[in-house]
């Protein structure tokens, strides 16, 4: 039997999670499998991987081949060190502690790298947040001023307009008011006449 380690699909339309199965080679993708050993989602970020190490070591260990993905997720996850560590071990070079020691410090390095890598997308996220919110004042203040420069021109507008109405106005008093006078000036000089 040619076994595999890969990827059995489950979860809704859009929205894939996966179970990490062992399973003849010849079996349906979702059909008949051997053992779980653990799911993947790939929908968190980052992906979110629950192995059970033990047997994926085991599996790899007896020959049984992963698929692509799968074999990315057990290299990530340290299936594959130490596979290389225990050929170690078998052959001498160093003891199970030493591979052991050796292990922890991959994975605490690991972990380290992933950490930073966290912190640099949250940072560059705030950034982000921070300079579309810059962007967002400048728009803003660059509204305010049209308006502002908009009811600066209307209250002249509105000015010029009274000004104008005022000097109408004026005008017209004036014109009115000499329209008068002479009209007052030829009465009395036609009064005059008659009394003499």
């Amino acid at each position: 039997m040619a076994t595999k380690i890969r990827l059995q699909r489950g979860g809704r339309k859009g929205y894939a999670f996966y179970s990490i199965v062992i399973a003849d080679a010849r079996a349906p993708r979702d059909g008949r499998f051997t053992e779980k050993i653990g799911t993947y989602n790939p929908n968190t970020n980052p992906a979110t991987v629950d192995l059970n190490f033990d047997r994926a070591l085991y599996w790899v260990e007896t020959g049984a081949q992963p698929t692509d993905t799968v074999r990315n997720i057990l290299s990530r996850e340290g299936v594959y060190m130490m596979k290389h560590l225990r050929g170690g071990v078998k052959k001498g070079a160093f003891d199970e502690a030493a591979a052991q020691k050796k292990f922890d410090a991959w994975k605490a390095d690991k972990q380290n790298g992933l950490a930073k890598i966290a912190e640099a997308e949250a940072k560059a996220k705030k950034d982000a947040a921070a300079n579309a919110l810059k962007a967002e004042k400048a728009v803003n203040e660059a509204i305010a001023k049209k308006v502002a420069e908009k009811k600066a021109a209307e209250a002249a507008a509105k000015a010029e307009e009274e000004a104008a109405k005022a000097a109408e106005a004026a005008a017209a008093e004036a014109a009115e008011a000499s329209a008068e006078a002479p009209a007052e000036e030829a009465a009395p000089a036609a009064e005059a006449p008659a009394e003499a």
